[in-house]
């Protein structure tokens, strides 16, 4: 397979899954916007937004305060913000458009409606959506686009490098959101365990869909400690850091059967290394610094990934 073409069909799913994880991101900031004990400031619930798969310093140079229609113009409509979900929708259909030829039409045709749906979006229309509705539709096209990819795409190296940029960016997303939870949004002491607390570890739940894969697993309060083992080391839920490493290792395989690729190595170890963790080492060792080391090794996994097989090999 070409590497060009490898490139193209890794970030088009790299993309529409960054659009997906930003709309959850908002939705969950709107969502506590909301609550009758909001914050004193709106930029405490408006800032993780910018956190998570953003340039805050890009932001802040340009906008200045963490206000809720700054950082929806931000994250949302900002055509020179490479993650906003307009730009990610942008990329994600141009490089669908270069491999035509390697996806089914069915693929295409969803992808090219989205981004049709949104070429002209801009802050009246989104009003007159609605916030929830929106966030809401970016999921369901998300959704709908990865399921298509299933159903109708051929099994064979294409379609494995559309899976592994889907999980590359799924996991670096759930690590992000997690680690900005305990840093950003951490309750002060007398607000810890309760229903402010509840309601905000609620909300990081359902930022990634994990509300009801909770109360199945665990079946009681929500704790910190617990959040954290299901979004890093529960291998059933598809969305945490053992689900997605283990797709990219599996996926990796029939990629290179014979080779000793150093990606190949990468996505090993990391895979081993939250398929035996344990969530007392995690928290004695510190959440933050092991959520901060995951990020730079997937980060580096990516970089050899490109370097192994695409055209943009990054520079080491």
């Amino acid at each position: 397979m070409l590497s060009r073409s490898a490139e193209n069909l890794y970030w088009m799913s790299r993309y529409i899954e960054r659009a997906e994880n930003a709309a959850r991101v908002l939705d969950v900031s709107y969502r506590m916007s909301l609550m009758p004990s909001a914050a004193p400031k709106e930029s405490l619930y408006w800032q993780p937004a910018i956190e998570i798969g953003n340039d805050p310093a890009a932001f802040g140079a340009q906008y200045g305060e963490a206000s809720q229609s700054n950082v929806l113009h931000f994250t949302v409509l900002d055509r020179a913000n490479p993650s906003s979900v307009y730009s990610c929708i942008r990329a994600a259909r141009e490089n669908a458009r270069a491999e035509r030829t390697r996806i089914s039409s069915e693929m295409w045709e969803a992808l090219n409606e989205t981004w049709l749906a949104i070429a002209d979006l801009d802050a009246a229309r989104l009003d007159t959506w609605g916030l929830r509705a929106f966030f809401d539709w970016v999921k369901s096209r998300s959704h709908l686009f990865r399921g298509v990819t299933v159903g109708t795409a051929l099994q064979d190296d294409a379609f494995h490098f559309i899976r592994i940029g889907t999980f590359i960016e799924r996991a670096d997303s759930t690590a992000r959101i997690l680690d900005v939870k305990y840093h950003v949004l951490l309750p002060s002491g007398e607000e810890a365990g309760g229903s402010v607390d509840y309601y905000q570890w609620g909300a990081l739940l359902r930022s990634v869909s994990a509300f009801r894969a909770y109360r199945n697993v665990y079946r009681r309060e929500i704790a910190p400690w617990r959040v954290a083992e299901l979004l890093i080391l529960y291998p059933a839920f598809p969305r945490s850091l053992a689900a997605c490493l283990a797709e990219v290792d599996r996926t990796l395989g029939p990629l290179a059967p014979s080779e000793r690729l150093e990606c190949v190595r990468l996505a090993g170890d990391l895979y081993a290394d939250l398929r035996y963790g344990k969530i007392d080492d995690i928290f004695r060792d510190g959440l933050h610094e092991f959520l901060e080391d995951f990020i730079r090794r997937n980060n580096r996994l990516a970089d050899r990934l490109q370097s192994d097989f695409m055209m943009s090999a990054v520079v080491e």
